[in-house]
């Protein structure tokens, strides 16, 4: 019997797969994009002391990775060269098990994202030991809190304690004792004390002591390990500190330092080794001849040398003035020894230095193709031609010993400093500068289904990039900028760049530049300019030419006459103030959109400054009337949007070694100041603050681990989710979408898409059960593919949702009476009481139950549906996008349901696309089959990006044709479940004939004919079953020609004449079809009464 089932089911089986083949190639060219919705969590009101939820308002990466970031360290697991660890200087570890083809980041979630060094513990290669805090002395370093251990590859960390280190440069694991770790400590660079120095742990990490230090400006910047006796030990000292104004880079409690066991004692190295003031040092030991220790030392002003000892560091002989340069050793001076060949040595730097003698002469090692500022290197031991180097912009390889390089395209890890965006439509650009990789822009999303590519991405100018800012009436106008401001007008239509750097009249100094200095657009005429130095300059002419329109508004010192290690130093001493910003300058630049002529400058040395006509005078405020340091820093500065008295400052004194979060509001041009940090995460820096341009009190703030946002103007901020923690420098916003835009400090640039939906959070939108948030313009075209093969490695950014994103809240839960049941049993059990016994008709009602369902309801303004989308339902603020599609008019089979409603799912459930127009949606509930509007409609537009060269069919052609597609598609879809009835039927007929007691030849030849004339017809429908197996070609059947009909649907141009003669064919066909079946379907009473009269086995189902 389950043969002969199968056997009379196969022809229905066959058409319906050839229904649900046909349904795939017609939808797959026209439903790009599926809807995607993403649920939340609680949410609550603004106003109360709960938390506000946000995690249906997530920000989204948009990359680039073709500049990738600083790379601090690479560990290549000792048993499998495909699996590195790389430790990033402010973009947390990422790991790769595949040589690079793809990199997964895996310390997303820890307190801090910038590291110094990774170590894989020899003994057991899962466990991972990482320093946090960069390991240079640079002046954009950030810190870290000290040392963390993975027991699982990196998928969980521990906190293991020293978190005031804040610079770790270097772990070594007992190569024979997982409980013995050393970790060299640099300490904090801008502030004395905290826990600096060489630190052992002798249990695993659960209790540390410091075995080698100096004094409170004095830590360990390398160790060395014997690999023959672990108890012998090497140290490098480093007494350095950093302040705004200048870097101390060196001092005399510098040197190195061996231990005979184990760390406990040590030894300063003399012998040979420079008596002055010692800076920055590397360290490495020959892998061949473990006595011979190789050292790379800074001495005063950047000056220095290599040394060698033979002797295991007792004697020492200089063996040239090598030393790392560019950015200044403070930046470099990581040794490396080759494990392939004895006294050759890798000196990071600008450049590689290589050496073939132990150091005596140094050759730059070539880099063709390859970016500058090298940080870390490493080998394979079976490849002496291997090198996998750590530079600023990412890795590089090389298997041919430097002749060529081979680059990392997907590490999405850019240091960002600044941010702007213009108004390029559809598509808005971002633009921004990089720490070492130049200024760059790209789009904020594409009209391709991939995302965002690295091709997308493009250079507008070299060096270190800083701020940019656009014209508000030519998008293809830029402005850019080098460090130290170099200042650049650029059009990229030509990829021309004019400098417009603002120079000192005769007879006047030098102008003291920040790095990153200000470049303002007048929010009043798009032509005039502002930049600044120590002085505020004014150009109306988009750059062409300047005025100054203030003298000097700085302390304008001696910045080498400032304390630094707590007193004056002289001149001989490890100075190093080239690769930073000059001291006394101006930091920030903001003039007031409602008032001409207010304008704001706040500056590296603790002074805010304010104008009111236009820079004829100028009102000194020292930050000290904020109560604060009188030094610190002024990050930035905004004007309100709504009142010209109102101005914002956001303030930073890390410098200082102080990590609070400084933001203060004054309505009174600067007197008075108030304090809106709230409950900012107290250990977290304020870098920007941008106001809203429709609700004067919403605001968000960059932090130097979040991003935050405000809904009552600093009161209480929560954060903004989507992000890593990660350092976000600069935001801004792009008014016509409602976009926040982020510029992070290691992961490139972020949007937050269309928040608008926040100035709608008000205490009575709360409240309701359900409230539905106004929401943008959809833009309307169908998503493209471009690319051609790409890999794994292909770097790829998310694109927003397509279609058109509704925001919505809901006040309330939805529990399912299982969910219900099962909290209050669990409820019950924890409080020791008896559950109650078991109700088997609920069970079965649990079974049935459909629960609420909530629908996002598109209608025209006729008010026709056009669509019901499925909403999730969580409690608090949620998200669902609409594809631009109607809902499916396909074709339902109830044999097919196997729950729920309707005919299809997923991408099978939608329709042709809607036309451009306005439209409305609601908040739909729907309990029990009853359905309720949660909220009033909404009404929004669907816009035609026109972008077409020829012109398209009209709206209404499209639709016409979309509507006899669909009357064609159920018509055959009809036809096909009357043919399979009948064909099941005269199967049926002639298996009850087979089994009957007597024979009538006749009837069983009419049966075989009809079975063969519906077999004929369905050929005619969907070809021949053969031929479509082996991949021959079938003459044209209604399927084909329907398939051809339908896609004149699958474009914004619409159906062509050709579309439509196939609509015709399809129909002349079925027409006869109809006529030939119709013909059939009336004998088949006849023949079921003679199969009757010879008592034949009866037949059920069908008509029957």
């Amino acid at each position: 019997m389950c043969v002969e089932r199968t056997s009379s089911n196969r022809l229905a089986e066959q058409t319906m797969k050839k229904i649900l083949l046909f349904s795939l190639v017609s939808l797959i060219f026209i439903d790009v994009f599926s809807q995607r919705r993403r649920g939340t969590q609680n949410n609550s009101q603004p106003n109360k002391e709960s938390k506000l939820s946000l995690s249906a308002l997530k920000l989204r990466n948009v990359g680039p990775a073709f500049l990738s970031g600083r790379i601090a360290d690479i560990a290549v697991h000792p048993e499998n060269d495909n699996v590195w660890y790389v430790a990033t200087g402010s973009s947390g570890v990422w790991k790769t098990e595949n040589s690079g083809t793809t990199y997964k980041p895996i310390f997303d979630n820890e307190s801090t994202y910038s590291t110094g060094c990774i170590t894989i513990d020899p003994n057991d290669h899962s466990v991972l030991w990482l320093g946090t805090g960069e390991n240079v002395g640079g002046r954009h370093v950030a810190y870290g809190d000290g040392v963390y251990k993975s027991e699982n590859g990196g998928k969980s960390w521990k906190n293991m304690g020293l978190k005031n280190s804040e610079h770790i440069s270097k772990i070594i694991v007992h190569p024979n004792n997982s409980d013995v770790i050393w970790v060299a400590s640099q300490g904090p660079l801008w502030s004395s004390g905290g826990e600096r120095g060489l630190y052992k742990t002798t249990d695993g990490g659960d209790n540390w002591k410091k075995v080698l230090g100096g004094g409170e400006w004095t830590g360990v910047t390398d160790i060395l390990i014997d690999p023959r006796n672990p108890d012998r030990l090497y140290a490098a000292t480093w007494q350095r500190h950093r302040t705004v104004a200048a870097l101390m880079g060196g001092g005399p409690e510098s040197g190195l330092h061996r231990s005979e066991d184990g760390g406990e004692t040590w030894t300063k190295l003399k012998s040979g080794l420079p008596g002055s003031n010692m800076g920055k040092i590397g360290m490495a030991i020959s892998p061949q001849k473990p006595d011979v220790i190789y050292a790379a030392i800074e001495l005063n002003r950047t000056k220095g040398g290599v040394y060698k000892s033979i002797d295991r560091g007792s004697s020492w002989k200089k063996m040239s003035n090598t030393v790392s340069g560019a950015t200044g050793p403070h930046y470099y001076q990581e040794l490396y020894a080759s494990p392939h060949k004895f006294d050759r040595l890798y000196l990071m730097n600008v450049r590689i230095l290589t050496s073939e003698d132990g150091g005596k002469t140094f050759n730059q090692l070539r880099e063709r193709d390859k970016h500058s500022d090298n940080h870390s290197i490493a080998f394979r031991a079976d490849d002496p031609n291997y090198l996998l180097v750590g530079t600023d912009a990412g890795i590089y390889e090389s298997f041919d010993l430097a002749e060529t390089w081979k680059y990392h395209k997907n590490l999405p890890i850019t240091q960002f400093y600044k941010v702007a965006v213009n108004n390029a439509y559809p598509f808005y650009h971002i633009f921004g500068g990089t720490q070492d990789n130049g200024s760059a822009g790209g789009p904020s999303r594409t009209d391709e289904r991939q995302g965002i590519r690295n091709a997308h991405w493009y250079k507008i100018l070299g060096a270190d990039g800083h701020q940019t800012a656009t014209d508000p009436v030519y998008n293809d106008i830029v402005y850019g900028e080098f460090q130290q401001g170099v200042l650049h007008r650029v059009d990229l239509k030509t990829g021309e760049t004019v400098l417009i750097q603002p120079q000192p009249r005769e007879g006047e100094k030098y102008e003291r530049w920040n790095w990153d200095s200000p470049i303002l657009v007048s929010p009043h005429k798009p032509e005039r300019l502002y930049f600044a130095s120590q002085r505020v300059w004014k150009s109306e002419n988009r750059g062409d030419s300047w005025e100054p329109i203030s003298g000097d508004l700085t302390r304008d010192e001696e910045r080498l006459d400032l304390p630094i290690m707590g007193r004056r130093h002289g001149w001989d001493n490890a100075w190093d103030v080239k690769a930073m910003s000059n001291y006394n300058t101006i930091t920030s630049v903001s003039e007031s959109p409602v008032r001409e002529g207010v304008i704001y400058a706040g500056t590296d040395d603790g002074i805010i400054q304010v104008t009111t006509n236009g820079g004829e005078s100028w009102k000194k405020i020292p930050v000290t009337r904020l109560g604060l340091s009188a030094r610190t820093f002024v990050n930035d500065i905004k004007a309100d949007n709504f009142d010209a008295n109102t101005v914002y400052v956001s303030l930073d004194n890390h410098k200082e070694g102080d990590f609070s979060p400084y933001l203060y509001k004054s309505t009174d041009l600067g007197e008075t100041w108030t304090s809106i940090s709230g409950n900012l995460p107290k250990r977290n820096l304020i870098w920007r603050l941008v106001q809203d341009h429709v609700a004067k009190d919403l605001m968000f703030c960059a932090t130097e681990t979040a991003i935050y946002v405000t809904l009552d103007g600093g009161k209480k901020w929560n954060k903004v989710p989507g992000a890593p923690t990660i350092s976000f420098r600069d935001i801004t916003i792009q008014k016509r979408e409602n976009d926040l835009v982020a510029a992070s400090f290691g992961r490139g640039f972020y949007v937050l898409d269309d928040y608008s939906s926040l100035r709608e959070m008000t205490s009575e939108n709360l409240a309701k059960e359900g409230a539905l948030f106004n929401t943008r313009d959809a833009l309307w075209y169908l998503p493209k593919s471009t690319i051609g093969n790409t890999g794994a490695d292909y770097y790829f950014a998310d694109n927003p949702d397509f279609g058109a994103v509704f925001t919505y809240h809901i006040s309330k839960s939805y529990p399912s009476m299982k969910g219900s049941r099962v909290k209050k049993e669990k409820e019950m059990i924890k409080k020791g009481q008896q559950i109650p016994k078991i109700d088997w008709d609920a069970l079965e009602k649990e079974s049935r139950e459909e629960g609420t369902k909530l629908y996002i309801v598109i209608k025209d303004l006729d008010g026709n549906i056009i669509n019901k989308i499925n909403a999730p339902k969580s409690k608090g603020l949620n998200r669902v996008a609409w594809n631009l599609r109607h809902s499916s008019s396909s074709a339902i089979n109830p044999d097919r349901i196997s729950s729920g409603r309707g005919g299809g799912r997923g991408w099978y459930n939608s329709g042709q696309l809607a036309s451009p127009g306005q439209y409305t949606a609601t908040l739909t509930k729907e309990e029990e089959g009853t359905s309720s509007d949660l909220d009033n409609p909404i009404q929004f537009n669907v816009v035609d990006l026109q972008r077409g060269t020829l012109q398209g069919m009209g709206y209404k052609e499209y639709s016409n044709h979309a509507e006899n597609v669909i009357q064609l598609q159920n018509r055959q879809a009809q036809f096909s479940d009357r043919l399979n009835e009948n064909m099941n039927m005269v199967k049926a007929m002639r298996l009850s004939l087979s089994r009957s007691n007597s024979s009538n030849n006749e009837l069983s030849s009419r049966l075989f004919i009809i079975e063969e004339t519906l077999n004929q017809m369905s050929k005619k429908v969907y070809g021949n079953s053969a031929k479509s197996e082996v991949g021959v070609k079938n003459d044209p059947t209604v399927s084909s020609y329907i398939g051809n009909a339908y896609r004149g649907l699958t474009s914004t141009y619409g159906p062509t004449g050709q579309h439509k003669q196939s609509l015709s064919i399809a129909n002349s066909m079925l027409n006869k079809l109809d006529v030939e079946l119709n013909t059939i379907i009336s004998e088949m009473p006849n023949l079921k009464v003679e199969l009757d009269n010879m008592n034949s086995p009866i037949i059920i189902g069908g008509n029957n």
